[in-house]
């Protein structure tokens, strides 16, 4: 009997599962499409090039920026030489795609799925991949500019124009924008832009689309804020 347990699940664009965890570690992948994982504040984007392993207990979310199929390994923690405590992700090549379609026939034989269980595990090598952190603000006045924002991060306007509209001064806002979520207004603000353009890179559009999408104006523009946030360019953030 095998240790890994392989689950398919269809989400539709836009889809979101409710906050959940498993008592096994799980591996998500899709083959196509895009997927998101959000574990509390911080967001990996995962589309078919790589999974991200899940360890058991870790609450968590699950969405899809276009339609796709969850394809969720379960790995059983006393059966499971891995002991990543936190989320990782991985890279997926041709070869582990395939043996995760390969374990999820229910005809294999107990000898022929221990030894595709066993190369699954050799070839799970972690990606230096930072999640994206985009806190939730609490306050009322913080969250409503926040709100505007996810809602459309190319919105022009400057901190002081949110300010107006939500009837403090700029320099308020400042304040209550680092008391609430840990980050400047700028910042904050270049990580939810940068959320919101990654499920975009990775369905493949062209990188000066996705920057005006996002609100840049330039591509070299958006390309320097990726840097500077995450440390590495989107294809290599991507494609590991």
């Amino acid at each position: 009997m095998g240790a890994i347990v392989v689950g398919s699940f269809p989400l539709a664009a836009g889809q979101w599962t409710h906050e959940h965890y498993h008592p096994q570690h799980q591996l998500a992948w899709t083959r196509s499409g895009v997927l998101g994982v959000a574990v509390g504040q911080a967001h990996w984007i995962v589309p078919p090039t790589r999974a991200l392993w899940l360890p058991a207990g870790v609450a968590h979310k699950t969405g899809a920026s276009r339609d796709a199929v969850l394809c969720s390994l379960y790995f059983e923690p006393d059966r499971c030489a891995l002991d990543w405590s936190e989320p990782t992700a991985v890279r997926v090549d041709g070869l582990l795609a395939h043996l995760i379609v390969h374990l999820a026939q229910s005809t294999l034989a107990d000898d022929q799925r221990l030894r595709a269980e066993a190369v699954v595990l050799d070839l799970l090598q972690p990606l230096p991949a930072t999640p994206i952190d985009v806190p939730h603000p609490v306050d009322e006045r913080v969250r409503t500019v926040a709100d505007a924002l996810l809602d459309n991060p190319a919105d022009p306007r400057s901190l002081e124009a949110h300010a107006r509209a939500v009837g403090v001064s700029r320099r308020t806002l400042t304040r209550l924008f680092v008391q609430d979520t840990g980050m400047s207004f700028d910042r904050w603000r270049t990580h939810a832009r940068i959320q919101a353009a990654l499920p975009l890179l990775a369905d493949g559009r062209p990188v000066f689309l996705v920057a005006h999408t996002v609100g840049y104006a330039t591509a070299s523009a958006f390309l320097a804020a990726f840097r500077r946030t995450v440390g590495t360019s989107p294809r290599r953030y991507l494609d590991g």
